[in-house]
């Protein structure tokens, strides 16, 4: 719910940004034109570099951490699960 209203704050912006400039207001349509791709850009890399939650251990390789919290969402318990050699961290639900 959250991220659709952002998404349609930033095209908001820059539907506002392009009429201004079609108007003529050159330095005044600049900057919602960016805030709005700001917002956009933000959005979508936030989505992209959410790790969703697993439901089973990742494989061979992996090593459990002490690392717990509750999912917010689900109430689950989730255990953080990391791969020594990447660095790599996987959120599992326990």
């Amino acid at each position: 719910m959250l991220r659709s209203l952002v998404v349609a704050a930033g095209v908001f912006c820059i539907a506002c940004g392009l009429v201004a400039l079609a108007t003529g207001v050159w330095p005044g349509a600049i900057v919602p034109m960016i805030f709005g791709t700001l917002l956009l850009l933000g959005t979508v890399w936030e989505r992209l570099t959410y790790k969703p939650l697993e439901r089973s251990s990742p494989g061979p390789g992996w090593v459990a951490t002490e690392e717990r919290f509750v999912d917010e969402d689900t109430g689950a318990m989730i255990r953080v699960w990391m791969e020594p050699k990447s660095g790599e961290r996987r959120y599992i639900k326990d």
